[in-house]
């Protein structure tokens, strides 16, 4: 994912720009915006004026904002944009801890940290690796559109088990999971594929939710309750497992 270099020293350049809009999003803009022309050609304003303001939301809702992803093997970086919603002690999805015959080491059994990560319709709903690596699994799931908020829609609702290596043997899966609105997980990966830190993976319409399974002795340097930004947020140090409290103000 090459990109200009900025540092913690001053070099680079940074200044606001407006967010691209993402290449899914873009077909259903211009659907909406078509029927908004139209309406407005044969003077039903009462309706165009809606589908005006609902071809902006569309817009909005599919926006790439670019992202400066820290360079650094240690840290894995959040993979979405949300609120932290649940961190909680589980073993990794069973769907990664069994021998598939592919020859990829699957993952163990014993309960890792889990953060799940909750997307509104607000959020930006491009998903990023937290890792960079080569991907492999993409394991696709089918299943119920419960709210993304509950614990159990990580076991129940529709889902996509996405699994980074490292070229050091580590691994870092994350899941993305589709909600009450959500009605398709869109993948940009596939098994094989090398992707760096940061780099746009995929995305899940309508709001949703994205689950992170840290690696063993490693616990999360956020907090519940904090909102933080996809491919920037450090979201855990590896090996770095202390306590870390937080005031809600």
């Amino acid at each position: 994912m090459p990109g200009e270099i900025l540092d913690n020293q001053g070099r680079g350049e940074a200044s606001w720009r407006w967010p691209a809009v993402h290449p899914e999003g873009r077909k259903f803009g211009l659907g909406v915006g078509v029927v908004c022309l139209v309406t407005a050609a044969i003077g039903w304003q009462w309706l165009a004026w809606p589908l005006a303001l609902l071809t902006f939301c569309v817009l909005a809702f599919f926006r790439d904002p670019r992202r400066v992803t820290p360079q650094e093997d240690r840290f894995i970086v959040a993979p979405a944009d949300g609120l932290v919603t649940l961190i909680q002690k589980v073993p990794p999805p069973r769907e990664l801890t069994i021998d598939d015959g592919s020859g990829i080491r699957p993952l163990g059994t014993d309960p890792v940290t889990r953060v799940s990560i909750f997307m509104s319709v607000f959020d930006v709903h491009i998903n990023r690796a937290p890792i960079g690596g080569t991907v492999r699994r993409v394991i696709y799931i089918p299943g119920k559109f419960l709210n993304a908020d509950l614990d159990k829609a990580s076991e129940e609702n529709e889902r996509q088990h996405i699994l980074i290596e490292r070229g050091d043997g580590l691994m870092v899966c994350f899941t993305q999971i589709a909600g009450l609105v959500a009605r398709r997980i869109v993948p940009f990966v596939k098994p094989g594929d090398i992707v760096a830190g940061g780099q746009r993976i995929g995305l899940i319409r309508f709001g949703s939710r994205v689950d992170v399974y840290l690696p063993a002795g490693t616990e999360p340097k956020v907090l519940l309750g904090q909102r933080i930004v996809a491919g920037e947020t450090v979201l855990a140090e590896v090996g770095q497992a202390a306590l870390i409290e937080g005031v809600s103000q």
